[in-house]
Protein backbone atom coordinates (compact mmCIF):
# COMPACT_ATOMS: atom_id res chain seq x y z
CA UNK A 1 0.00 0.00 0.00
CA UNK A 2 2.50 2.70 1.24
CA UNK A 3 4.66 1.99 -2.78
CA UNK A 4 0.92 2.42 -4.61
CA UNK A 5 0.69 5.83 -2.44
CA UNK A 6 4.32 6.91 -3.19
CA UNK A 7 3.74 5.90 -7.07
CA UNK A 8 0.96 7.88 -7.33
CA UNK A 9 2.09 10.94 -5.74
CA UNK A 10 4.62 10.86 -8.21
CA UNK A 11 2.76 10.24 -11.27
CA UNK A 12 0.41 13.43 -9.92
CA UNK A 13 3.74 15.62 -9.40
CA UNK A 14 4.36 14.76 -12.92
CA UNK A 15 1.14 15.50 -14.21
CA UNK A 16 0.63 18.67 -12.47
CA UNK A 17 3.78 20.63 -13.26
CA UNK A 18 3.43 23.90 -13.84
CA UNK A 19 3.68 25.37 -17.65
CA UNK A 20 6.05 27.59 -18.46
CA UNK A 21 5.06 31.14 -20.81
CA UNK A 22 7.31 31.14 -24.13
CA UNK A 23 6.96 34.87 -25.34
CA UNK A 24 9.20 36.02 -28.24
CA UNK A 25 9.09 39.63 -30.34
CA UNK A 26 10.70 39.97 -33.13
CA UNK A 27 11.11 42.98 -35.08
CA UNK A 28 9.41 42.98 -38.60
CA UNK A 29 11.54 43.77 -41.60
CA UNK A 30 14.95 43.70 -39.96
CA UNK A 31 16.69 41.73 -42.57
CA UNK A 32 15.91 44.29 -45.32
CA UNK A 33 16.46 47.12 -43.04
CA UNK A 34 19.91 46.13 -41.95
CA UNK A 35 21.21 45.25 -45.58
CA UNK A 36 20.02 48.23 -47.62
CA UNK A 37 21.19 50.49 -45.25
CA UNK A 38 24.39 52.16 -42.82
CA UNK A 39 25.05 49.03 -41.12
CA UNK A 40 26.28 51.45 -38.16
CA UNK A 41 23.41 53.22 -38.03
CA UNK A 42 21.41 50.17 -38.62
CA UNK A 43 22.88 47.89 -35.74
CA UNK A 44 21.77 51.07 -33.27
CA UNK A 45 18.45 51.49 -34.45
CA UNK A 46 17.56 47.81 -33.81
CA UNK A 47 19.87 47.66 -30.61
CA UNK A 48 17.83 51.09 -29.21
CA UNK A 49 14.21 49.34 -30.40
CA UNK A 50 15.90 46.10 -28.38
CA UNK A 51 15.90 47.65 -25.67
CA UNK A 52 13.09 49.44 -25.51
CA UNK A 53 11.11 45.97 -25.64
CA UNK A 54 13.22 44.76 -22.74
CA UNK A 55 12.60 47.38 -20.49
CA UNK A 56 8.74 47.49 -21.58
CA UNK A 57 9.19 43.85 -19.37
CA UNK A 58 5.97 44.11 -17.38
CA UNK A 59 5.52 40.40 -16.92
CA UNK A 60 8.98 40.05 -15.09
CA UNK A 61 9.77 36.99 -17.59
CA UNK A 62 13.36 35.90 -18.02
CA UNK A 63 15.34 37.24 -21.04
CA UNK A 64 16.94 34.10 -22.29
CA UNK A 65 18.30 35.09 -25.69
CA UNK A 66 19.07 37.80 -27.18
CA UNK A 67 18.60 36.30 -31.04
CA UNK A 68 19.53 39.33 -33.70
CA UNK A 69 16.51 41.15 -34.45
CA UNK A 70 14.48 39.41 -31.65
CA UNK A 71 13.86 38.16 -28.17
CA UNK A 72 13.33 35.28 -26.05
CA UNK A 73 11.60 35.27 -22.53
CA UNK A 74 9.97 32.63 -20.86
CA UNK A 75 7.98 32.43 -17.04
CA UNK A 76 7.79 29.54 -15.47
CA UNK A 77 4.27 30.03 -14.97
CA UNK A 78 1.28 31.47 -17.26
CA UNK A 79 -0.23 34.59 -16.26
CA UNK A 80 -3.62 35.03 -17.06
CA UNK A 81 -5.09 36.20 -20.62
CA UNK A 82 -5.62 39.89 -19.16
CA UNK A 83 -2.03 39.99 -18.14
CA UNK A 84 -0.71 38.53 -21.25
CA UNK A 85 -2.38 41.01 -23.29
CA UNK A 86 -1.95 43.66 -21.75
CA UNK A 87 2.09 42.71 -22.03
CA UNK A 88 1.53 42.29 -25.73
CA UNK A 89 -0.11 46.17 -25.91
CA UNK A 90 2.97 47.44 -23.54
CA UNK A 91 5.73 45.97 -25.95
CA UNK A 92 3.39 47.33 -29.31
CA UNK A 93 3.12 50.59 -27.78
CA UNK A 94 6.73 50.99 -26.65
CA UNK A 95 7.85 50.09 -29.55
CA UNK A 96 5.81 52.49 -32.40
CA UNK A 97 6.70 55.37 -29.76
CA UNK A 98 9.93 54.72 -30.11
CA UNK A 99 9.75 55.19 -34.11
CA UNK A 100 7.58 58.16 -33.58
CA UNK A 101 10.63 59.77 -31.54
CA UNK A 102 12.95 58.53 -34.03
CA UNK A 103 11.05 59.67 -36.85
CA UNK A 104 10.51 63.36 -35.19
CA UNK A 105 13.37 63.82 -34.11
CA UNK A 106 15.66 62.72 -36.97
CA UNK A 107 18.73 64.89 -37.51
CA UNK A 108 20.56 62.16 -39.61
CA UNK A 109 19.67 62.11 -43.42
CA UNK A 110 21.07 58.55 -43.86
CA UNK A 111 18.98 55.49 -45.18
CA UNK A 112 19.12 53.60 -41.99
CA UNK A 113 17.49 56.56 -39.76
CA UNK A 114 15.29 57.70 -42.02
CA UNK A 115 13.43 54.10 -42.88
CA UNK A 116 13.22 52.96 -39.54
CA UNK A 117 9.75 54.56 -39.15
CA UNK A 118 8.70 50.93 -41.33
CA UNK A 119 9.72 48.23 -39.48
CA UNK A 120 6.69 46.62 -37.47
CA UNK A 121 6.73 43.82 -34.91
CA UNK A 122 5.49 40.42 -34.39
CA UNK A 123 5.05 38.59 -30.80
CA UNK A 124 4.33 34.82 -30.45
CA UNK A 125 3.41 33.70 -27.83
CA UNK A 126 3.52 29.88 -26.60
CA UNK A 127 3.43 27.53 -23.66
CA UNK A 128 4.07 23.98 -22.79
CA UNK A 129 6.39 21.97 -19.81
CA UNK A 130 9.90 23.23 -20.53
CA UNK A 131 13.02 21.94 -19.88
CA UNK A 132 15.92 23.91 -19.08
CA UNK A 133 19.82 23.27 -19.79
CA UNK A 134 22.59 25.90 -18.84
CA UNK A 135 24.93 27.66 -20.93
CA UNK A 136 27.51 30.02 -19.54
CA UNK A 137 26.07 29.83 -15.91
CA UNK A 138 22.70 31.03 -17.52
CA UNK A 139 19.40 29.04 -17.88
CA UNK A 140 17.67 28.38 -20.80
CA UNK A 141 14.55 27.21 -21.91
CA UNK A 142 14.83 23.85 -23.86
CA UNK A 143 13.06 21.12 -25.73
CA UNK A 144 9.80 20.57 -28.66
CA UNK A 145 8.11 23.86 -27.38
CA UNK A 146 10.73 26.09 -27.48
CA UNK A 147 11.50 24.50 -31.13
CA UNK A 148 7.50 24.90 -31.83
CA UNK A 149 7.63 28.26 -30.73
CA UNK A 150 10.15 29.50 -32.99
CA UNK A 151 8.65 27.50 -35.37
CA UNK A 152 5.65 29.67 -34.90
CA UNK A 153 7.32 32.83 -36.12
CA UNK A 154 7.19 31.55 -39.97
CA UNK A 155 3.53 31.49 -40.47
CA UNK A 156 0.78 32.09 -42.77
CA UNK A 157 -0.39 35.42 -41.92
CA UNK A 158 -0.59 38.00 -44.23
CA UNK A 159 0.97 40.85 -42.13
CA UNK A 160 4.05 41.78 -40.28
CA UNK A 161 2.13 43.73 -37.15
CA UNK A 162 0.47 41.20 -35.08
CA UNK A 163 0.65 38.92 -32.12
CA UNK A 164 0.08 35.30 -32.66
CA UNK A 165 -0.53 33.02 -29.41
CA UNK A 166 -0.55 29.12 -30.08
CA UNK A 167 -3.85 27.32 -29.64
CA UNK A 168 -1.79 25.45 -26.56
CA UNK A 169 -1.21 28.74 -24.35
CA UNK A 170 -5.00 29.68 -26.01
CA UNK A 171 -6.72 26.84 -24.28
CA UNK A 172 -4.87 27.25 -20.83
CA UNK A 173 -5.88 31.03 -20.76
CA UNK A 174 -9.15 30.56 -22.08
CA UNK A 175 -9.02 32.50 -24.93
CA UNK A 176 -12.11 32.26 -27.52
CA UNK A 177 -11.51 32.96 -31.07
CA UNK A 178 -14.40 35.19 -30.48
CA UNK A 179 -11.98 37.66 -28.43
CA UNK A 180 -12.88 41.35 -29.51
CA UNK A 181 -11.24 44.51 -27.82
CA UNK A 182 -10.78 47.85 -29.54
CA UNK A 183 -7.08 46.39 -30.16
CA UNK A 184 -7.33 42.80 -30.59
CA UNK A 185 -9.52 40.86 -33.09
CA UNK A 186 -8.58 37.60 -33.31
CA UNK A 187 -9.09 35.19 -35.64
CA UNK A 188 -8.16 31.33 -36.00
CA UNK A 189 -5.54 29.34 -38.24
CA UNK A 190 -3.05 26.67 -39.02
CA UNK A 191 0.06 25.90 -40.59
CA UNK A 192 2.02 22.43 -40.72
CA UNK A 193 5.74 21.89 -39.30
CA UNK A 194 7.57 18.51 -39.91
CA UNK A 195 4.01 17.33 -40.98
CA UNK A 196 2.72 18.16 -37.78
CA UNK A 197 -0.65 21.02 -37.30
CA UNK A 198 0.18 23.71 -35.17
CA UNK A 199 -3.33 25.66 -34.42
CA UNK A 200 -3.15 29.35 -33.12
CA UNK A 201 -5.07 32.22 -32.85
CA UNK A 202 -3.55 35.61 -34.06
CA UNK A 203 -4.72 39.47 -33.88
CA UNK A 204 -3.39 42.32 -36.38
CA UNK A 205 -2.32 45.11 -34.49
CA UNK A 206 -3.61 48.55 -36.27
CA UNK A 207 -1.18 51.30 -34.68
CA UNK A 208 -4.02 53.59 -34.69
CA UNK A 209 -5.48 51.84 -31.56
CA UNK A 210 -2.17 52.16 -29.49
CA UNK A 211 -1.94 54.92 -27.14
CA UNK A 212 1.17 55.90 -28.19
CA UNK A 213 3.94 58.33 -25.58
CA UNK A 214 3.72 61.04 -28.43
CA UNK A 215 6.48 63.58 -28.65
CA UNK A 216 6.22 67.12 -27.84
CA UNK A 217 6.77 69.31 -30.83
CA UNK A 218 10.38 70.33 -31.63
CA UNK A 219 11.02 73.46 -30.34
CA UNK A 220 13.38 75.14 -33.19
CA UNK A 221 15.80 77.43 -31.93
CA UNK A 222 15.83 81.27 -33.87
CA UNK A 223 17.84 83.98 -33.15
CA UNK A 224 17.31 87.66 -34.33
CA UNK A 225 20.75 88.52 -33.75
CA UNK A 226 24.15 88.13 -35.86
CA UNK A 227 26.37 85.04 -34.41
CA UNK A 228 29.08 85.87 -32.15
CA UNK A 229 31.05 84.08 -34.95
CA UNK A 230 30.72 83.05 -37.98
CA UNK A 231 33.41 80.84 -39.96
CA UNK A 232 32.42 79.38 -43.83
CA UNK A 233 34.92 76.37 -45.12
CA UNK A 234 34.51 74.42 -48.21
CA UNK A 235 34.97 70.72 -47.71
CA UNK A 236 36.15 67.79 -50.37
CA UNK A 237 33.36 65.59 -49.24
CA UNK A 238 29.98 64.79 -49.66
CA UNK A 239 27.90 66.65 -46.90
CA UNK A 240 25.78 63.50 -45.67
CA UNK A 241 29.06 62.11 -44.86
CA UNK A 242 30.26 65.33 -43.13
CA UNK A 243 27.45 65.46 -40.98
CA UNK A 244 28.30 61.59 -39.92
CA UNK A 245 31.88 62.91 -38.38
CA UNK A 246 29.76 66.18 -37.06
CA UNK A 247 27.27 64.62 -35.43
CA UNK A 248 28.76 61.06 -34.20
CA UNK A 249 30.38 61.93 -30.97
CA UNK A 250 33.02 58.78 -31.43
CA UNK A 251 34.76 60.88 -34.22
CA UNK A 252 35.14 64.36 -32.31
CA UNK A 253 38.26 63.39 -30.29
CA UNK A 254 39.81 62.77 -34.38
CA UNK A 255 39.31 66.92 -34.63
CA UNK A 256 38.71 68.49 -31.58
CA UNK A 257 41.71 69.58 -29.16
CA UNK A 258 41.86 70.34 -25.51
CA UNK A 259 39.14 67.38 -24.53
CA UNK A 260 40.06 64.98 -22.48
CA UNK A 261 37.22 62.72 -22.83
CA UNK A 262 33.32 62.82 -24.74
CA UNK A 263 31.01 61.44 -22.74
CA UNK A 264 27.90 59.76 -24.32
CA UNK A 265 25.48 56.77 -25.54
CA UNK A 266 27.42 54.53 -27.93
CA UNK A 267 24.13 52.68 -28.82
CA UNK A 268 22.29 55.80 -29.79
CA UNK A 269 22.09 57.61 -32.63
CA UNK A 270 22.45 61.50 -32.18
CA UNK A 271 19.07 62.96 -32.68
CA UNK A 272 17.63 66.09 -31.64
CA UNK A 273 17.50 65.86 -27.20
CA UNK A 274 20.72 63.45 -27.61
CA UNK A 275 23.04 64.68 -24.87
CA UNK A 276 26.73 64.35 -24.67
CA UNK A 277 29.60 65.20 -22.12
CA UNK A 278 32.74 67.20 -23.09
CA UNK A 279 35.51 66.89 -19.70
CA UNK A 280 38.10 69.32 -19.66
CA UNK A 281 40.66 69.44 -17.02
CA UNK A 282 38.15 67.23 -14.66
CA UNK A 283 34.90 69.77 -15.38
CA UNK A 284 32.40 68.62 -17.12
CA UNK A 285 30.46 70.81 -19.96
CA UNK A 286 26.98 69.30 -20.73
CA UNK A 287 25.56 69.41 -24.03
CA UNK A 288 22.43 69.04 -25.55
CA UNK A 289 21.52 68.55 -29.72
CA UNK A 290 18.72 71.15 -31.01
CA UNK A 291 18.21 72.18 -34.19
CA UNK A 292 17.14 75.55 -36.48
CA UNK A 293 15.60 76.15 -40.05
CA UNK A 294 17.60 75.90 -42.78
CA UNK A 295 16.42 75.55 -46.49
CA UNK A 296 15.45 72.33 -47.59
CA UNK A 297 18.90 71.57 -49.13
CA UNK A 298 20.63 71.60 -46.27
CA UNK A 299 21.66 69.49 -43.25
CA UNK A 300 21.98 71.19 -40.09
CA UNK A 301 23.41 70.30 -36.53
CA UNK A 302 23.24 71.87 -33.65
CA UNK A 303 24.17 71.74 -30.00
CA UNK A 304 23.60 73.98 -26.60
CA UNK A 305 25.38 73.84 -23.60
CA UNK A 306 24.90 76.12 -19.92
CA UNK A 307 27.93 74.70 -18.64
CA UNK A 308 30.61 77.66 -20.23
CA UNK A 309 31.68 80.29 -17.60
CA UNK A 310 30.60 83.61 -17.96
CA UNK A 311 27.94 82.95 -19.96
CA UNK A 312 24.16 81.67 -19.65
CA UNK A 313 24.57 79.41 -22.52
CA UNK A 314 26.59 79.46 -25.91
CA UNK A 315 24.62 77.91 -29.46
CA UNK A 316 26.23 76.57 -32.13
CA UNK A 317 25.20 75.34 -35.13
CA UNK A 318 26.93 73.69 -38.28
CA UNK A 319 24.87 74.27 -41.33
CA UNK A 320 26.17 71.56 -44.44
CA UNK A 321 24.94 73.21 -48.16
CA UNK A 322 26.01 70.76 -50.75
CA UNK A 323 28.10 71.69 -53.47
CA UNK A 324 28.64 68.40 -55.38
CA UNK A 325 28.62 64.65 -55.31
CA UNK A 326 32.43 65.19 -53.70
CA UNK A 327 32.01 68.72 -51.61
CA UNK A 328 29.87 71.05 -49.19
CA UNK A 329 29.89 74.13 -47.73
CA UNK A 330 30.20 74.19 -43.98
CA UNK A 331 28.49 77.38 -42.32
CA UNK A 332 29.31 77.35 -38.03
CA UNK A 333 27.65 80.12 -36.22
CA UNK A 334 28.08 80.55 -32.22
CA UNK A 335 25.76 82.66 -30.15
CA UNK A 336 26.89 83.18 -27.31
CA UNK A 337 23.85 84.54 -24.58
CA UNK A 338 24.10 86.57 -21.30
CA UNK A 339 21.55 88.36 -19.41
CA UNK A 340 23.52 90.24 -16.47
CA UNK A 341 25.98 93.25 -17.18
CA UNK A 342 28.39 91.86 -16.12
CA UNK A 343 28.39 88.85 -18.21
CA UNK A 344 27.95 90.64 -21.01
CA UNK A 345 30.92 92.75 -20.42
CA UNK A 346 33.13 89.76 -20.19
CA UNK A 347 31.30 87.89 -23.56
CA UNK A 348 31.97 90.92 -25.09
CA UNK A 349 35.82 91.70 -23.87
CA UNK A 350 36.86 88.05 -23.85
CA UNK A 351 34.41 85.08 -24.33
CA UNK A 352 34.09 85.54 -27.94
CA UNK A 353 37.43 85.73 -28.74
CA UNK A 354 37.95 82.42 -26.72
CA UNK A 355 34.90 80.91 -29.01
CA UNK A 356 36.29 82.42 -31.80
CA UNK A 357 40.14 81.23 -31.63
CA UNK A 358 38.35 77.18 -30.59
CA UNK A 359 36.45 77.34 -33.43
CA UNK A 360 38.75 78.28 -35.99
CA UNK A 361 41.02 75.48 -34.55
CA UNK A 362 38.45 72.77 -34.70
CA UNK A 363 37.13 73.51 -38.17
CA UNK A 364 40.99 73.55 -39.74
CA UNK A 365 41.23 70.08 -37.62
CA UNK A 366 38.05 68.84 -38.84
CA UNK A 367 39.39 69.78 -42.18
CA UNK A 368 42.83 67.92 -41.65
CA UNK A 369 40.66 64.85 -40.92
CA UNK A 370 38.39 64.60 -43.19
CA UNK A 371 41.77 64.51 -46.05
CA UNK A 372 43.84 62.64 -43.97
CA UNK A 373 40.62 60.16 -44.40
CA UNK A 374 39.94 60.79 -48.16
CA UNK A 375 43.91 60.03 -48.33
Amino acid sequence: MNIFILQFNKEQQVNYMPKSLLFLPDISGYTEFVQTTEISHSQHVIAELLEILVSANTLDLKLAEVEGDALFFYKEEIPSLEKILAQVETMFTAFFSQLDLLKNNRICPCNACSSAVNLELKIVVHCGDIEFITVQNKKKPFGPQVIEAHRLMKNSIASDNYVLISQTLADEIFLTEHYKSKLFDFEKLSDTYDKKVLAYQYAKIATDNLKLNRQTAIKKINFKKSPSVLLEKKFPIEANQLMEYLSNYSFRHLWVEGVDAFEFNKNEVTRIGSGHVCVINQKHLNFTTVTKDVEENQLIYGEVTSSFPFVDAVYQFYTLTPISKKSCELKLEIYAEATSFLKKLVMAVVVKKILKKNAYKAIESLYEFIKTKKN
